[in-house]
């Protein structure tokens, strides 16, 4: 077999689910890819792009928000909190999204735990953003 089955799960349910002959992600360690009758192996996703590249030379782009990816020889499934089709990704949201963290991290006058909400939203909509570059 020269693809890997992936599957992408949020708490929502099924994200994407399909062939793949190559999954590039970004895990807390660093990016990794994984081809078909990889080593088993559990590691913890970065809020990043996963790219899935196919049989036909096209790919898929999909904004993760973190999570977990579970290798097996002919498998890969990651479970993340969400994840955004780059078809799918409203970019105004996304824009708006980024001006409200980076005015909330301007603000002197917030608690630790709200600037850290702030650091993690500008990060996610920073990352679903950057896919509008990747894209073709």
């Amino acid at each position: 077999m020269n693809t890997l089955h992936v599957n992408v799960v949020t708490p929502d349910g099924a994200a994407y689910e399909g062939e793949a002959r190559m999954v590039i992600a970004k895990s807390v360690t660093g990016e990794i890819g994984i081809l078909p009758k990889h080593i088993p192996m559990v590691t913890p996703l970065d809020i990043s792009i996963l790219k899935l590249r196919h049989e036909d030379g096209g790919r898929t782009l999909i904004a993760l928000s973190g999570g977990f990816m579970e290798v097996r020889p002919d498998t890969v499934t990651i479970l993340a909190e969400t994840a955004e089709m780059a078809d799918k990704i409203d970019y105004d949201r996304a824009s708006a999204a980024k001006v409200r963290a980076e005015r909330r991290l301007q603000d002197t006058k917030i608690s630790e735990i709200e600037f850290r909400r702030a650091e993690l939203a500008l990060k996610k909509a920073i990352n679903r953003l950057s896919i509008r570059d990747m894209k073709d």
